[in-house]
């Protein structure tokens, strides 16, 4: 079986070298070097036009609901911190748990009480903004004021209450 399967070979071969010939290219087909079509798009981000935003009349009212008591909020706050410093400066140096202690630590925790006003009105601008984000719409100047504005009071009250804790003892 083997001697008939070689003495077959010799005229297999030029079958085989014309199956072979045929899953070759011609010498001139190579592909082109030139860009691709998808080479030539630019992946640049494109230029976006700065948003103006509209005036808002429903929002510039629920700006100002918010914003109107932040100054309110912010005077009581002071009065409280000054009333609250009077009370710290008496209980200096005083025994823990005597009764210029407790109305030091009771100022103290009307104080953390009277900022609390100022973070929810915080927290309800920065809740408004984010809604605007997510709606896809641009910033709102007089939004991002106020924002700023209760930031920055919130932030001068949070240290104005570690002062005085620093004071009474170091908490």
């Amino acid at each position: 079986m083997r001697s008939s399967l070689f003495a077959a070979l010799p005229a297999l071969a030029p079958l085989v070298l014309i199956a072979l010939a045929g899953c070759t290219q011609s010498p001139d087909a190579y592909p082109s070097l030139l860009p691709r079509p998808i080479e030539k798009q630019s992946l640049a981000e494109p230029e976006r036009v700065a948003a103006v935003p509209v005036p808002d009349p429903a929002l510039d009212s629920r700006i100002a609901a918010l914003s109107t008591p932040l100054a309110a909020n912010s005077q009581k706050f002071a009065a409280a911190a000054q009333d609250a410093e009077a009370k710290i400066a008496v209980a200096r140096g005083v025994a823990e748990g005597s009764d210029a202690w407790l109305d030091a630590q009771t100022a103290l925790s009307t104080i953390e009480s009277l900022r609390a006003p100022t973070l929810n009105a915080l927290a309800q601008l920065e809740e408004i903004a984010i809604e605007r984000g997510k709606a896809g719409e641009p910033p709102y100047p007089a939004l991002d004021a106020v924002i700023a504005e209760a930031d920055g009071m919130a932030k001068a009250q949070d240290m104005r209450i570690a002062a005085l804790k620093a004071a009474l003892g170091g908490e």
